[in-house]
């Protein structure tokens, strides 16, 4: 064989050799790509598995968390369940607490109750007026948690007015289905017609009852003023128009008494018809009682005007019989606003600054309003005049504009009571007050309070409907004109004068000179004719003629019930029946819930403290204390201050619309 052969042969041996071992090792790498399919297929399980078992988890986990929130949630309603069941026991536990303790709202009412808006300074809530007595009175009335009221009548000083609102309150508590009960120690006429209101009169057995009757006890000052050398120099138109006769005369005329004694007459018949119509007596034996005028609370008990004989102490177990209850709680100074008066240390006086300064009104701005603007004190030009606490000394035809203004711009207040509590003033001042009332679009309605006579009628003449209560003092329909001459007074201390005029009647407004003949028929002349526009716009405003208010006019003075038959107002009712009226006349649902506003708005604090000028800043209290002999003769002070603002009315002008202010009805 050739080389080449053999090489070929060996080739062909050595490739037939390599082949098992090429297979085998084909065979090894094809089972280790197997191997590694399997091992990446049981990974893959292996990753699947636990991805299940990490589903299965989480399915494990989400339900154990909804078993728990379902769980949570079948605790929480077993909770409320078992809280309302406990709420309940405990409602139920307090309302047979609540059965077994009454509680009665407690009124202290002494001193005086005036009329007034309401001050804007740190003292207002600390005051007690009407309006604010009134609203809490009807809030015992309206409140389930009250079972009765105990009203504490302490010299508290009165007006008829004041006492017919103050009945009437209680009558509403009264008819609530609560028990009311007077608790007196020593009354008078006016406290007890309150009293005569409750359901029960309580007296301790040393107290003792006043009630006399009604008796006009003027004071007249001619003497006294003759004897220092002041002349009094008036004239009226009106035959019964006795304004200044106290100043004129040592006694009244005849007209002046003849009507003064009409009002006192229909003043007394009112005070024996509401004592018969309240306790289980006869008008005979009211009469009889009133005779005898002093008792002690035994004889008054005896004879029916008292009901029972007791003392504070024993007050509770008294209406914890009557209630049938476990327990009486008594709530003192019920519905009246606390009020911090802690001012000690820096702190009290940062406090009290900032109760200063902290005034306004806070009243909500929503929903209708009624408003009631307070005309009260004698009327006359300017501004009216407040002490601290809100209450008029005099009526400003400037402030009272400027709130009638106020309230008929104020477009949530849909009609205006005009509350009026004045004896009359400046005939000026009454016809610019008149005179706005009418350019009013929205309905205003009078309602009187004590007195609205002479420039407070004429005021009311304005309204769409006037209410006055039954022994409300009002008409006298008339004018007064005149002043004080101190000319012999002057000279008595050696006060002299060189006089120079020109001019007729250049001493009509001088202080120290009557009038002379010519001066006094000016006069005269201007009172006949303010005295026209008088009974001109009266019988406009009544629906009379001219001649029928003349004839009922003539300065004579009315009672309530007298002027309502006579056709002098419209209706008797007190405020609250008045806003009633206002809501109807202004088309608002009886039922409907409307705020009142007050008008005036109060003086910044600041100026009703310090006054707005250098004259209101002068100290007084000196002077007061001097007149009134250190306080021992307060009727020498009255005088006094009666005089001086006789003296202030007719400083400007020589013409007012006044009434008899000075008369005390003692009851």
């Amino acid at each position: 064989m050739s080389s080449n052969h053999i090489k070929g042969v060996c080739l062909l041996v050595a490739a037939l050799m390599a082949m098992p071992a090429a297979s085998a090792y084909a065979d090894k790498e094809e089972t280790k790509e197997v191997k590694k399919e399997v091992l990446v297929v049981e990974e893959t399980k292996t990753e699947e598995i636990e991805e299940e078992k990490k589903e299965a988890k989480a399915e494990e986990k989400i339900s154990a968390a909804e078993r728990v929130k379902e769980a949570r949630a079948k605790a929480a309603k077993e909770r409320a369940r078992r809280a309302k069941e406990r709420a309940a026991r405990k409602q139920a536990e307090k309302k047979e607490a609540e059965a077994k303790i009454a509680r009665y709202a407690l009124f202290n009412l002494s001193g005086e109750l005036p009329e007034s808006p309401g001050g804007s300074g740190p003292f207002n809530d600390l005051s007690t007026d009407l309006r604010k007595l009134i609203v809490r009175l009807d809030k015992a009335a309206k409140d389930d948690s009250i079972k009765g009221v105990v009203i504490q009548l302490r010299e508290v000083a009165l007006g008829g007015g004041q006492r017919d609102e103050i009945r009437q309150a209680i009558g509403r508590i009264r008819a609530a289905g609560k028990h009311v009960v007077a608790d007196m120690e020593v009354a008078s006429g006016s406290s007890y017609l309150v009293a005569s209101a409750c359901d029960e009169i309580i007296m301790p057995e040393s107290g003792f009852l006043i009630i006399p009757g009604i008796r006009a006890e003027p004071l007249f000052y001619k003497g006294m003023l003759a004897k220092i050398g002041v002349e009094a120099d008036f004239v009226h138109v009106g035959d019964a128009k006795g304004a200044a006769e106290p100043y004129t005369r040592k006694a009244w005329s005849k007209p002046v008494k003849e009507n003064i004694t009409s009002l006192v007459d229909d003043i007394y018949d009112q005070m024996i018809d509401t004592i018969a119509m309240e306790r289980p007596m006869s008008r005979q034996a009211v009469v009889d009682a009133i005779n005898q005028g002093l008792m002690t609370s035994t004889q008054a008990k005896k004879i029916g005007l008292v009901d029972r004989l007791a003392y504070d102490g024993e007050l509770r177990g008294i209406l914890k019989d009557y209630q049938k209850s476990e327990k009486v709680t008594f709530v003192k100074n019920y519905g009246k606003k606390k009020v911090d008066t802690d001012f000690s240390g820096p702190a009290g006086f940062f406090k009290l600054l900032g109760m200063m300064a902290g005034g306004g009104d806070k009243s909500s701005s929503r929903g209708k309003k009624i408003a009631v603007v307070y005309a009260v004190g004698p009327i006359m030009t300017g501004e009216s005049e407040t002490d601290l606490f809100g209450n008029s000394s005099t009526m400003g035809s400037t402030t009272i504009v400027k709130a009638l203004h106020k309230a008929a711009e104020n477009d949530k207040v849909a009609a205006i009571v005009l509350r009026v509590n004045s004896p009359g003033g400046s005939a000026v001042a009454s016809d610019v007050i008149w005179s706005k009332i009418q350019q009013i679009d929205k309905p205003v309605i009078a309602s009187m309070g004590n007195v609205a006579a002479s420039g407070g009628y004429y005021i009311s003449m304005g309204a769409d409907k006037v209410f006055a209560e039954p022994t409300t003092v009002t008409g006298s329909i008339g004018v007064v004109g005149g002043k004080m001459a101190v000319g012999r007074m002057m000279k008595k201390i050696g006060v002299t004068q060189d006089l120079i005029s020109r001019g007729e009647n250049s001493g009509l407004f001088s202080p120290y000179q009557k009038f002379t003949e010519s001066e006094r028929k000016a006069l005269v002349d201007m009172m006949e004719e303010t005295y026209d526009q008088f009974t001109a716009k009266a019988a406009d405003g009544r629906g009379l003629t001219q001649e029928r208010v003349k004839e009922l006019g003539g300065g004579r003075v009315y009672t309530g019930r007298q002027a309502e038959e006579l056709g002098l107002i419209d209706k008797l009712g007190d405020l609250r029946a008045a806003v009633a009226e206002a809501k109807k006349m202004a088309d608002i649902d009886a039922d409907e819930s409307v705020k009142i506003v007050t008008y005036p708005q109060q003086e910044d604090f600041f100026e009703s403290l310090f006054g707005k000028n250098e004259e209101q800043q002068e100290v007084r209290i000196q002077i007061q204390q001097a007149l009134s002999l250190g306080g021992a003769a307060p009727e020498l002070l009255e005088a006094t201050q009666r005089l001086a603002l006789m003296r202030k009315m007719f400083a400007n002008e020589p013409v007012v619309m006044l009434t008899p202010f000075e008369l005390h009805l003692t009851q």
